[in-house]
């Protein structure tokens, strides 16, 4: 296989691209760690300091445009996505892990995003009400919060910034955006195709870095919100510096997503919905299935049926297209999710094989939990890693699904019309799917969990408004 040449990463301003003035970081390809992907230097919180303070100055110019406007640049940016999803989807592999597949994927989920809130311009905006007097109008119209801090994780590089990005752009926000350091070819990518849609230059500035830079941006005076997803423990201490500030804060947390399989299950949907929810992404979603529940009857039959599906799981180089699942982000993701393997006192009950090769792999495993406790069963561990516990009944599934800081999502698989109705109204979760896996979403609907897994309103769909808006209440007399 060729090598190829890495690709020089810039940041961008509404002075246009521009090097960092600090550390050079040099991204590998989970794959194959020798090859280097792409190449950049980080800002300074200086160089942070000046490029919001121009985004700051540009910001009237784009709060000011049309919102016809606006909208036209997100679905043209959208068309370029499209049109660029195949050498896309091959530089997010390379860069990210993910196999090519579900990379083309999110690219065009991605475009998917963006087309969606294009159609901002047509939808209704505001309220009337009756005034006190005849000559009295009381009317509700949403504005622009300001300048929005957007900061992105590595795991959805183009999806997920798209859903911030999107909603900011078309209610007429400006954004400074940093993505996760092992995401900033896909962060450019996104960026060059909305600048050559039209965007001007300053409606989103993308800044390199690492925590400094993100603690500059949070610090800047310019910055009116914050919008984050990543881990929980960075997530908590953005929101307690956005506290401080008094910003409008939104926080996308971790998950620990149960899937409960009752006795009256279709255990082969259930065994797909295992492998599709733990293992696509390479088991790095926040909404990834990393907890099984199953019903101590039909447990045997369940674990017969996932054995053969895990073990037939063909796991290798990101970029190659039978592929089922690719390595983790980085070599300390492998060394994390390997050392909490070691140190559980579970039962590995199915493994695929190991490839060949130096890529940060770690072999898809259901390990199977005598007791619902421990490293594997509490806490994130963002690989393709799922423990299993056997339950007596399915309200004993409920109830130790729920015994978790955690409230992303979850997933039922039962025929039982009462046990989904008991499920909705009593699992603590903000996205709960029934027999469909817990991973997965569309554009026009929430995302979003409870408990410790977020903060602040909701993403995506009409939602999204929520948090890019400010109302103004106007009382009017002619």
């Amino acid at each position: 296989m060729t090598a190829e040449s890495p690709v020089a990463v810039r940041c961008h301003a509404a002075s246009g691209w521009f090097d960092g003035d600090g550390v050079v970081v040099e991204r590998e390809n989970p794959s194959r760690p020798a090859e280097v992907v792409a190449r950049w230097s980080a800002a300074t919180p200086a160089q942070v300091g000046q490029a919001i303070e121009a985004a700051a100055e540009a910001h009237a110019g784009w709060r000011s445009t049309p919102i016809g406007g606006r909208c036209a640049v997100l679905r043209a940016a959208g068309r370029l996505l499209e049109a660029r999803a195949d050498a896309y989807a091959r530089e997010l592999s390379r860069e990210e892990g993910k196999i090519v597949g579900e990379a083309r994927g999110e690219v065009l989920r991605a475009a998917a995003i963006l087309e969606y809130y294009a159609g901002e311009a047509s939808r209704p905006r505001g309220e009337v009400f009756a005034g006190g007097r005849v000559e009295q109008s009381l009317f509700v119209v949403d504005q622009p919060v300001g300048i929005v801090a957007v900061v992105t994780p590595w795991n959805f590089p183009i999806a997920i910034p798209a859903w911030k990005i999107a909603p900011a752009l078309a209610f007429g926000n400006s954004v400074v955006w940093k993505p996760a350091p092992a995401s900033s070819l896909l962060a450019m990518r996104l960026l060059e195709c909305l600048l050559e849609a039209g965007l001007p230059a300053g409606a989103v500035t993308l800044l390199l870095g690492d925590a400094e830079v993100g603690e500059a941006i949070l610090a800047a005076p310019a910055i009116d919100a914050v919008s984050f997803t990543g881990s929980t423990g960075v997530g908590r201490s953005i929101v307690r510096a956005a506290a401080e500030r008094g910003l409008a804060v939104q926080a996308e947390l971790g998950g620990k997503n149960a899937l409960i399989v009752g006795d009256d299950a279709d255990l082969d949907a259930a065994v797909l919905a295992l492998v599709s929810g733990a293992f696509s992404g390479n088991g790095e979603k926040c909404t990834a299935t990393s907890r099984v529940l199953v019903d101590a009857r039909v447990a045997d039959d369940f674990l017969a049926l996932a054995r053969l599906a895990i073990e037939a799981l063909r796991h290798g180089d990101a970029t190659d297209a039978d592929t089922d699942v690719g390595p983790l982000v980085s070599a300390s993701a492998r060394d994390r999710v390997r050392d909490a393997l070691g140190r559980s006192d579970g039962v590995v009950v199915a493994a695929a094989a190991l490839p060949d090769g130096e890529g940060w792999f770690v072999a898809p495993t259901l390990v199977e939990l005598a007791q619902p406790t421990g490293e594997l069963w509490d806490e994130e561990l963002f690989g393709p890693v799922v423990a299993m516990h056997r339950v007596a009944s399915f309200d004993e599934a409920l109830a130790v699904a729920n015994a978790s800081p955690y409230g992303l999502a979850a997933a039922v698989y039962t025929r039982d019309l009462a046990r989904t109705r008991q499920a909705i109204e009593q699992l603590d979760v903000g996205m709960l799917s029934i027999n469909e896996p817990t991973t997965g979403g569309y554009p026009y609907v929430p995302f979003g969990g409870w408990k410790g897994s977020a903060v602040g309103p909701r993403e995506q769909g009409a939602a999204a408004r929520q948090f890019y808006t400010r109302s103004k209440t106007v009382h009017l007399s002619a």
